[in-house]
Order: C-alpha cells, then sequence, then structure tokens
C-alpha cells in the first residue's frame, strides 16, 4: 500500500515539473496582417521549451497558447527597425518579409535537435479601387490570412467637404445642375497600417459606369500628378492618404442624375526603401478654378 502511494507521487510530481511531451511535427502557422505577423509551432519542437526559442535568434517573446508557441512580430516598422531580425525585399510588384524562430541553448552540451522555422509574409503593393463619385460605396474585401496578406482591406476611397479632409461627406449626394464646377473633395485613406507604408495615387479616372475601363472615361491624376490645371493633388505619397481635388462635372449625353464613378490605382509605399512622395511639374498646378460640361 505505501509502495502504490509513493508510485503516484512519483508520476504527480513529474507531470507538474517536466518537460512537455516533444511534438516533431514540422507544421508552422502564420498570420499575414496589414501590420502584425503572428507566428505558431507545436508545443515543445523537439524537446525545446519556449524560452529556448528566439525570434530571429534576437527576441525571446514566445508564450504558450493552446497547444502552441506563439511569437509576435507587432510592427512591420518599429523604431529600432529590427522586427526582431526580420528581413525585408521587393520584387516589384510584391513586399517579402522573413524570419525564423530559431532554437538557442547556452549550455555545455545540447541534447534537443535544433530546429528552425523559417517564415514568410508576402504583401501586394499595388491596388485598384473605386467608388462612386456622387453616391459612395465603400469597396471592402477580407484580409487573407496564412503565408499571403493584403492591405487593401485597409483602403478606402471617400469624399470630404471641404479642402481641410476633416469630415467625410454622407453619400449619396446629388449635384445640381447649377452646382456644375463646384469643389469635389477626394482622398485615399488607409488604416491600421505600418507607419512606414505610404499612400501613392498612380492613376485615377472618372467614368459614367462601375466598370474600370469603361469607353467613356475622363483621366484626372496620371503617373501621379494632375491631367489639367483644374485638378489640385494636395498630398500624394507623404503619409497614410492622398488627397485631391476637382470640379464637379456631368457626362454629355449622360442623363443629369446620372453616377459618376472615380477609380484610383493605389501603391502602397515603402518609405524606409523609396522615396515616396510624388513630385509633380509646376505647369500642372492649378492656376484657377475651372468647370463645365465634360
Amino acid at each position: 500500500m505505501v509502495t502504490l502511494t509513493f508510485y503516484l507521487l512519483v508520476i504527480l510530481a513529474q507531470a507538474l515539473a517536466g518537460p512537455c511531451n516533444p511534438n516533431k511535427a514540422d507544421v508552422i502557422l502564420v498570420y499575414c496582417y496589414p501590420k502584425t505577423i503572428i507566428t505558431k509551432i507545436p508545443e515543445c519542437p523537439y524537446g525545446w521549451e519556449v524560452n529556448q526559442l528566439a525570434l530571429g535568434g534576437i527576441c525571446y517573446n514566445g508564450i504558450h497558447d493552446s497547444g502552441y508557441y506563439q511569437f509576435t512580430i507587432p510592427d512591420l516598422s518599429p523604431k529600432n527597425k529590427s522586427y526582431c531580425g526580420t528581413q525585408s525585399e521587393f520584387k516589384n510588384p510584391i513586399y517579402h518579409f522573413y524570419n525564423s524562430i530559431v532554437s538557442n541553448d547556452t549550455s555545455v552540451i545540447v541534447k534537443s535537435q535544433p530546429v528552425n522555422y523559417s517564415f514568410t509574409c508576402t504583401y501586394n503593393a499595388n491596388y485598384l479601387v473605386n467608388q462612386a463619385a456622387f453616391d459612395q460605396r465603400v469597396a471592402t474585401i477580407h484580409v487573407k490570412n496564412g503565408s499571403s496578406g493584403s492591405f487593401e482591406s485597409q483602403l478606402s476611397l471617400n469624399f470630404y467637404s471641404n479642402a481641410k479632409f476633416s469630415s467625410i461627406k454622407e453619400a449619396p449626394f446629388i449635384v445640381e445642375t447649377s452646382e456644375i464646377g463646384s469643389d469635389i473633395f477626394a482622398g485615399v485613406e488607409a488604416k491600421g497600417l505600418s507607419d512606414r507604408f505610404k499612400v501613392v495615387l498612380n492613376n485615377c479616372w472618372a467614368t459614367p459606369s462601375s466598370e474600370y475601363f469603361y469607353q467613356i472615361h475622363w483621366p484626372l491624376i496620371t503617373k501621379g500628378c494632375s491631367t489639367d490645371n483644374s485638378i489640385l493633388v494636395h498630398e500624394n505619397g507623404k503619409t497614410s492618404r492622398a488627397t485631391f481635388q476637382f470640379n464637379a462635372f456631368r457626362f454629355r449625353n449622360i442623363p443629369k442624375l446620372s453616377k459618376v464613378w472615380l477609380h484610383c490605382e493605389t501603391h502602397v509605399c515603402d518609405s524606409e526603401k523609396f522615396s515616396c512622395p510624388v513630385t509633380c511639374d509646376k505647369r500642372k498646378q492649378r492656376m484657377e478654378q475651372t468647370g463645365g460640361v465634360l
């Protein structure tokens, strides 16, 4: 009876103090969010404890999470720019961020097999967003998780009340005949992205249809610059929002109350690798307000 009791106590002590059972499955889960990267590997891979594993061989920030060791890169553009050893490269039009979780033991002898879990997140830099200029519609696309991420769901094309771009204009709004030539304030804004990424408008154009490449169209911005003096680009490539204004108009031979759609080819620019602000010829800057029927 005494022997049995002692045996049970030994088992209980081992369960409380001993290491977890090694999981030798080569499994890694990667979640690529617009600002954050989260990686999960099985608990106790090849006999290692969480405090013996380092993100990029630098950051011992792993935590237990439902049978996994979870490591997080909280921001793609921290002030020290180390990203816990995260490396990045740009192969047009894709951004690649890659890192690894490695074992590290300072003891004289190591009895556990070394591990190196490498992972990569990729993000497309170019997006095409569109909006009904006089009947607002926010285009939202889901975030893609796994080994591939997307910034697209963070982008929205908005219209504003004035040149301060501080108040979004409620939709739908109608431009009366007497208001042809009045100012329309528009902008593409990114929310929830790392500060390193800036919004660049490459091309913007208007159509009487929601189709991007409708045969009837009016170009407003080409290669980041306004197409004529009636269009003023306020900011482009400087912050997480690019803004511009143009004169209200209507397409000839189209019903007066038809919708005017605005489309913008948008680039998410990595300011740590490139010069993102767009500079234009002064001749293209607007000198006076003009308007009328297109």
